[in-house]
């Protein structure tokens, strides 16, 4: 054998694998950097409809010198390049949160990283997949900022209702950016039948609105990638036109792109200027969308998306519609539809609406998306949650979100019906949320990067400072429309808020108020317990100990299954729980017992799940414990219990009219809808131990009282203010907390548990 003549070909075949493999990666790049036109990018791409005509809708006016013109443009140019590419795609995307983005993701960092968030969980610091890197040595100046808020608790709660503001903000969004898009695109139907009334744009934008909240209910998958073709077909025509455009008419605004004209533009235009920067903030309309909806892409996709197509497409049609405008200043309140060639009105009519839909639906998605880890963190009440793929978790559908955007989308369009209103209120909205990365942006990078505090502070100031003067002009307009958008994110806000409290005064109610076991087992057997067949789930919120609603139960009710497994469902400050992770189990008391508890963690970007499969789930899970509990020796912990292949073949779901059970391997189970046949395959050599044949018992044991039936118990709860509380308080928990939890969904429902095996145990908390 030639071993020196095989060794070229050796080589070869790893350069072919790695070359196979590395054109693979840059294959999953490219598909989804197209896949983000269609998701992130349209509330971006269709702001130069509405841009120029917003910025020149106050005093500012053009003059003979083009001095006004260029300033715009040079403004727009630097603000496109400074916050969507500089701050969003360079640097703000690397503050993703094992792949998530958002304002959420950015607090989920500091809350797991370090004590200055309220949301905060004892049982996620176990994870390893969030806990795998090496930490460094922190620096003092993190330190400090750590401990100072640790120390005061009330610069935590301020932080919390920063985020929350922020969130908010992003809500009121899926207001406008719907509202906003279509009614300008719409409008351009006016360029061609001047005599056409303003009712009849209003109508037709109302019947796209409606349109198109009424096909939410599809979820996004069955046409996403229909989404990526308009945009791009959007974004080719305008920077083409925009091309067009430069040469024809006006060659020199490239001097634009000097930041001169910037200075020369505010020393001309003085306080006209500074008002108009309410209307320029909207060219940046859509770039928190880039980090919200990073989740669903890569870092690479995105910014590949945006410096290749995107950014270039945006500046030339900027600088083409400011080339028009040069030469036809008298068309100042219909420029972009104006400067395009007869040729194309039309086509570029039907695509700009189309990419209005495109856009509205990239920011119902992210509204959809933010509610959805509010609720999951207990900052927003229990809503239902409609997953419209089972292939992208991301993907949902909220029915009363939906309807009630709708309303106000509506509502919007027909009250304020001028596009320079709705755009008062737009650019404040958009502005607010990035105040608020910019500030939460401090803190990652001097408590989680632990990057030296001035850097920090070049990066707030730098980019504060931009959005404060962008802040200050459309304070400006709070009379002219831009009331609208603090209006909604208050309500939002104090709705979250006062969520949050009154849960987390109901869970310190539960946790003060629990009966640790000896006293249980005592009380038990001082007024003559009974123990029922079957097999009994108490949902709550402890960890550990009796919940006191269980103890009341029983005190009024001496009785309880035989098999008792106390539930726990919690969801943690990270995106998502690796299924080797996501339940812990162990034994409450001795195993005379027959007392379990189980906590499953959930990240708050995660579903939940089939309540039958979860039941499953659950049992399957207690007797991996009974096998393994000779390694885990009465230690009273809590022991995670991994998805092993085994265990996904012990679970087999069918169809079937009977139940039946034996002493075989194979038993049936049935929960009154679906039957369900458990099989337990019996490891080599346990039949010939005596301790395998109690564990086998034990597990025989359990699946005789799962025949004779399950029950659910959860709390009906009534959460109720001490007397001696501040007024305050009790307005906040008795009528707003009480408010919300009467409309909300009710716990059983949000477990999908069986109504005709469910207990509910009423109980009033004094809180």
């Amino acid at each position: 054998m030639d071993v020196e003549g095989g060794l070229p070909a050796v080589q070869s075949t790893g350069r072919r694998r790695t070359s196979s493999s590395s054109w693979g990666l840059q294959k999953a790049t490219l598909l989804l950097a197209y896949q983000s036109f269609g998701v992130v990018y349209g509330d971006l791409c269709i702001s130069p409809v509405y841009v120029y005509k917003n910025t020149f809708s106050g005093k500012l006016r053009l003059h003979e010198e083009d001095e006004e013109i260029l300033g715009v443009l040079s403004l727009v140019f630097w603000s496109l390049t400074l916050i969507p590419l500089l701050k969003y795609i360079i640097l703000v995307l690397g503050a993703d949160d094992n792949g998530e983005g958002g304002t959420f993701a950015l607090y989920s960092l500091m809350c797991r990283r370090s004590r200055i968030g309220l949301l905060n969980n004892i049982h996620e610091g176990s994870l390893s997949a969030y806990n795998q890197k090496e930490p460094r040595e922190e620096l003092k100046s993190s330190l400090a900022i750590k401990c100072f808020f640790e120390k005061h608790y009330s610069l935590r709660v301020v932080l919390l209702l920063f985020v929350l503001m922020g969130t908010s903000m992003v809500i009121g969004d899926g207001v406008f950016t719907p509202t906003m898009s279509v009614l300008s695109a719409v409008s351009g139907l006016r360029i061609k039948f001047p005599e056409l009334h303003e009712n009849y744009t209003v109508l037709f934008a109302c019947f796209v609105l409606v349109g198109l909240f009424a096909l939410q209910h599809c979820g996004t998958h069955r046409v996403g990638f229909l989404f990526a073709p308009i945009l791009l077909a959007w974004l080719g025509c305008i920077g083409g036109i925009g091309i067009y455009n430069i040469f024809k008419w006006n060659p020199s605004v490239i001097r634009a792109l000097s930041p001169y004209y910037i200075y020369n533009f505010f020393r001309k235009a003085g306080q006209d200027g500074w008002s108009s920067l309410g209307g320029i903030v909207l060219c940046i309309t859509g770039a928190e969308a880039m980090f919200a909806d990073l989740g669903h892409f890569s870092k690479l996709s995105l910014r590949l998306g945006f410096t290749v197509v995107v950014y270039p497409c945006l500046v030339l049609a900027y600088m083409g519609e400011a080339a028009y405008l040069s030469k036809h200043r008298e068309d100042l309140q219909s420029s972009f539809y104006k400067a395009l060639p007869d040729r194309v009105f039309w086509p570029v009519l039907v695509i700009a609406t189309l990419a209005t839909v495109v856009g509205s639906q990239a920011i119902i998605s992210a509204t959809f998306s933010i509610i959805s880890q509010c609720r999951a963190l207990g900052c927003f009440p229990r809503i239902k949650v409609v997953h419209t793929s089972s292939q992208v978790h991301g993907q949902i559908y909220i029915p009363e979100v939906n309807w009630v955007l709708m309303f106000l989308c509506l509502a919007v369009t027909v009250g304020f019906r001028d596009t320079e209103m709705i755009g008062n209120a737009y650019g404040l909205a958009v502005i607010l949320v990035m105040l608020a990365t910019t500030c939460l942006m401090f803190l990652v990078i001097t408590t989680v990067w632990n990057r030296n505090v001035l850097l920090a502070a070049l990066f707030t100031v730098g980019f504060g400072s931009i959005e404060l003067m962008y802040l200050s002009a459309c304070l400006a307009k709070v009379p002219h429309g831009g009331w609208l958008p603090l209006l909604l994110s208050l309500v939002t806000l104090l709705a979250m808020s006062t969520w949050h409290y009154g849960t987390k005064k109901k869970k310190e109610y539960e946790l003060q108020n629990k009966v640790c076991l000896d006293r249980f087992l005592s009380l038990s057997s001082g007024i003559g317990l009974v123990r029922v067949p079957g097999v009994g789930f108490v949902y709550s919120s402890a960890v550990n100990g009796v919940p006191p609603m269980f103890a009341h139960f029983v005190t009024n009710f001496p009785a309880f299954h035989r098999v008792l497994i106390f539930v726990s469902i919690q969801t943690l400050t990270v995106p998502k729980v690796s299924p080797d992770e996501r339940f812990l189990v162990g034994r409450v008391g001795p195993p005379a017992n027959q007392l379990f508890r189980c906590v499953v963690r959930y990240g708050y970007k995660e579903g939940r799940w089939d309540h039958f499969n979860f039941e499953n789930q659950l049992l399957m899970k207690v007797v991996e414990f009974l096998e393994m509990q000779e390694e885990a020796a009465d230690s009273g912990e809590l022991s995670v219990i991994p998805a092993s292949p085994r265990a996904q073949q012990l679970v087999d779901v069918d169809a079937a009219p009977t139940a039946s059970c034996s002493s075989s391997s194979a038993c049936e189970i049935d929960p009154g809808v679906v039957s369900k046949r458990v099989r337990f395959e019996e490891r080599a050599g346990a039949g010939e131990e005596e301790e395998g044949e109690m564990k086998s018992g034990e597990v025989k044991t359990l699946l005789e009282e799962r025949e004779s039936g399950v029950s659910y118990m959860i709390g009906h709860t009534c959460v109720q203010a001490h007397e001696s509380s501040p007024a305050v308080k009790k307005f906040a928990v008795n009528v707003v907390y009480g408010f919300l939890r009467r409309n909300s969904r009710r716990p059983a429902a949000e477990l999908g548990v069986p109504h005709t095996s469910l207990i509910e145990v009423g109980m009033t908390y004094t809180v």
